[in-house]
């Protein structure tokens, strides 16, 4: 009885030792998209007053949640019996993804006429801002079920062949640390400013070291923050890019003479661009009729 028991032990060790390798390996294929997440969600969750940036990002990172709970049943059961639906819904969530960046670089030069004329200097009030922040966390929870679905796939990728009990840990530990790591990080970015000003108060010493980092980091907020759009538009059309190339056939080879990345760029921005015309043109035919 006792070395049965010790054998079931060693069986289990053996089989976490696994999952860790496989996990292992499974962050590094991820670790690109992880990246343009964090960039992507980090610009999503901000723009909020700062008594409200960590209750918004906390429903951002349930609503993450949430969709990882949806997304990793309906890929395992996909993957096992109907592993072309799985490239069909990657291809889509790239054309929404190519979309979102494209409209962004779209209206960074042609903004709305409302976005010019629009502008109060008078404060919003408590229901223009609870609506505010409704219509972002939903922008950015749509964004991270696209971001989410692309991570369970090439998590999903790294272990096909092994048992699926392998598979339902590896792909949800990855899964789990999309989420915490990255929601992590960007409530650290978020508060950095916070952060701050709680270093320039610990210290009366004006040239104190607490307080120069402290300035630094108030300073650095604004930039920061500002840089993240850019590159959150960025990740955006790399992201989508990278979709096209890997999974259309025709796409993989075109351009081989430039680097990748610029490559995954070019074809994002494209495919965004003429999903942005034709939602534009539909736009306009709803708006006449």
């Amino acid at each position: 009885m006792a070395s049965g028991f010790f054998a079931l032990l060693d069986d289990i060790a053996a089989i976490m030792d696994d999952v860790a390798v496989m996990s292992k390996i499974a962050a590094k294929k991820t670790a690109g998209i992880l990246g343009d997440d964090l960039a992507v969600n980090a610009e999503k969750a901000s723009g909020f007053i700062s008594s409200r940036e960590l209750p918004v990002l906390w429903a951002i990172a349930k609503g993450s949640l949430l969709n990882k709970v949806i997304i990793l049943p309906i890929a395992f059961l996909l993957s096992a019996f109907l592993p072309v639906a799985v490239i069909v819904i990657l291809v889509l969530g790239g054309l929404y993804l190519a979309y979102e960046g494209a409209e962004k670089i779209y209206e960074y030069f042609f903004p709305h006429e409302h976005a010019k004329h629009e502008i109060s200097l008078e404060p919003l009030t408590e229901e223009q801002i609870l609506a505010f922040e409704k219509e972002k966390i939903k922008s950015a929870i749509v964004t991270d079920f696209i971001l989410s679905v692309e991570i369970v796939i090439i998590a999903l990728g790294t272990v096909i062949g092994k048992p699926i009990s392998s598979q339902i840990m590896v792909v949800s530990i990855i899964a789990l640390i999309a989420t915490v790591g990255v929601y992590g990080i960007v409530a650290l970015i978020v508060r950095m400013d916070e952060a701050g000003l709680k270093l320039i108060q610990l210290s009366s010493k004006e040239g104190s070291f607490t307080k120069k980092v402290g300035n630094i980091l108030v300073q650095a907020l604004p930039k920061v923050i500002k840089s993240l759009s850019v590159i959150g538009t960025i990740a955006l059309l790399l992201v989508a890019g990278g979709i096209f190339v890997h999974e259309i056939p025709f796409l993989h080879d075109i351009l081989p003479q430039i680097p990748s990345i610029i490559t995954e760029f070019i074809i994002g921005l494209v495919f965004g661009g003429i999903v942005l015309g034709i939602v534009t043109l539909f736009k306009k035919i709803i708006g006449k009729k």
